[in-house]
């Protein structure tokens, strides 16, 4: 079994709100010293491929799109045990909508071709965008299961534990299938050895591009993205304190009252 996951590399959403920026310009949020790891839910399909290659001896590629920063992810993933790890990184892809990140993932899995299974996390940790995976199914022409946590094989086919609204469901697929990966106890993400960290940092990580992978350039990019991002920003909350005075407590609270009544609080 050859199991392909696609990562991506997103600032830690777990900073503290303080050290969170929008650049007004790019409308995208500003890395500064914050640290970059792996898109949570990203993670968890990467738990669940190498359960996979430690229950079934399947061969795992991680796969992701972005700048140079990206093998730091790429280099994560083959450390926590995936076999190999492909960077796509094309400026021409920067301002590309769901669709275009779709269309250059899944020329880049036809590139690596000879898969059983694609896993994707369910949503990015950056935007919480959760067409991807679906778009990605669509352009590859194979079955698509969104929000699985755990995934079995049996008798040549995959068995992917869903979760639905009250409780969860078992879903028999055959392969080639994607699937779109949520968290649950047993997928949360292992810790990689010294050793293996060690060792993936000497592994070569190949770089496609556009020429690599055969894509049309009309395809991506913000010129052919379909969803535009006009405005992002933080909100700005604005507080201030005001004394209730009064000589006694049941004083103060009848001038509250009388104070939170003005104000059509109650």
């Amino acid at each position: 079994m050859h199991i392909v996951v696609c990562i991506k590399q997103i600032i830690d959403p777990e900073i503290p709100i303080s050290q969170f920026m929008i650049d007004p310009r790019t409308k995208r949020q500003v890395q500064g010293n914050n640290p970059l790891v792996i898109s949570p839910y990203d993670a968890n399909a990467l738990e669940v491929a190498i359960q996979l290659k430690e229950k079934h001896g399947a061969t795992v590629t991680a796969i992701s799109i972005g700048g140079s920063t990206a093998t730091t992810a790429l280099r994560s993933a083959l450390s926590l045990g995936a076999h190999e790890a492909i960077l796509v990184n094309e400026p021409l892809l920067a301002g590309s909508d769901p669709r275009g990140i779709a269309h250059a993932l899944a020329k880049a899995i036809q590139k690596v071709g000879g898969y059983d299974l694609v896993l994707t996390g369910c949503e990015s940790g950056d935007w919480a965008d959760r067409a991807v995976p679906a778009f990605v199914a669509e352009e590859l022409e194979i079955g698509y299961v969104g929000y699985v946590t755990r995934i079995e094989v049996k008798d040549g086919q995959v068995v992917a534990r869903r979760v639905v609204e009250d409780g969860y469901e078992l879903i028999e697929a055959k392969t080639p299938l994607l699937a779109a990966v949520s968290s649950d106890e047993t997928n949360n993400p292992r810790y990689a050895k010294l050793r293996d960290i060690m060792t993936a940092a000497k592994k070569p990580i190949p770089v496609w591009k556009v020429a690599d992978l055969g894509l049309d350039p009309e395809q991506i990019g913000a010129g052919y993205a379909k969803v535009a991002i006009t405005d992002v920003y933080v909100p700005v909350k604005e507080s201030r304190c005001e004394m209730i005075e009064g000589n006694t407590a049941e004083e103060k609270a009848a001038n509250l009252a009388a104070r939170l009544r003005e104000l059509k609080l109650i």
